[in-house]
């Protein structure tokens, strides 16, 4: 696995699988890349350049815990585009990879040709998402054989009374089988630190971000999962609105791993706005 240095000598890996040109990919988590897998069989389309975000997989764990924190991270996708010897670079992001992501089209605009926005978080541009919005969302699920007890943790979660993230997983799949709930497993965050440090105080300037982005000239592609309760369609497309180039693309029957749900229908779009 190939390694490179971060601006502060951390050492970081990335995963290269596929072959034509580079795109970068930045998980969410904070967690390794490995959950990406090969993004549904983008790699057919693509070269996938998987970065591990430092402290997890086979990256190294930093000294500084701050630098967990997701402005921080913006310089290590830096670091790895200067490694890779890129002048440009097609970007994609997933879940908070894609806090990541925006913050560095707003830092280097002019190094970001495409960006790819999957499941995307609104944090960095200060777009919220209502405990209202995801119960409505949700509801859509109701016919569904764990509906109840999700539903009734989704509710003491978002009015305050509960914290039982796990309960609500299957809303974040688009079907919950036995592969859904491996993968679910497998790509929890392990670094809990990193975890911890990630949205800490100063990793998010979205008034900022928001004006920087309004200058971006890269094509945007915003997709979500029609059921996705991490990054709702509605929210998806006020986070459209900040870019003056961005398509927003709702996957239908998709939760919040859409190339997981049906990946020929997440590879076609993904690819066709790749080749632009």
């Amino acid at each position: 696995m190939p390694t490179f240095s971060a601006p502060d000598g951390t050492q970081l890996a990335y995963r290269v699988i596929g072959e034509g040109d580079p795109l970068v990919c930045i998980p969410g988590g904070p967690t390794d890349s490995a959950y990406l897998g090969d993004l549904g069989g983008l790699s057919a389309y693509r070269q996938l350049i998987l970065l591990d975000l430092r402290g997890t997989g086979r990256s190294a764990i930093p000294d500084d815990t701050s630098s967990y924190r997701c402005d921080r991270l913006v310089d290590d996708v830096e670091a790895l585009r200067k490694h890779l010897g890129l002048p440009r670079m097609d970007l994609l992001g997933h879940s908070a990879g894609t806090n990541i992501a925006a913050q560095y089209a707003a830092a280097y605009p002019e190094r970001v040709s495409k960006l790819a926005l999957i499941g995307p978080s609104p944090r960095a541009v200060g777009v919220a998402i209502t405990g209202e919005t995801r119960r409505e969302l949700a509801q859509l699920r109701e016919n569904e054989p764990w509906f109840p007890e999700a539903f009734a943790a989704l509710q003491a979660i978002t009015e305050g009374t509960g914290s039982d993230w796990e309960a609500v997983a299957p809303f974040f799949w688009g079907r919950w089988d036995a592969t859904a709930q491996q993968h679910h497993t497998a790509g929890q965050p392990r670094n809990q630190e990193a975890v911890a440090h990630f949205a800490a105080d100063g990793a998010f300037t979205p008034e900022r971000t928001r004006a920087a982005l309004t200058t971006c000239e890269a094509p945007v592609l915003l997709l979500t999962g029609e059921f996705d309760l991490n990054s709702p369609p509605v929210s998806a497309a006020r986070f459209a609105e900040v870019f003056p180039d961005a398509t927003l693309v709702v996957q239908p029957g998709a939760g919040h791993y859409p190339w997981f749900d049906d990946a020929d229908w997440f590879v076609a779009t993904t690819a066709a706005f790749l080749r632009g």
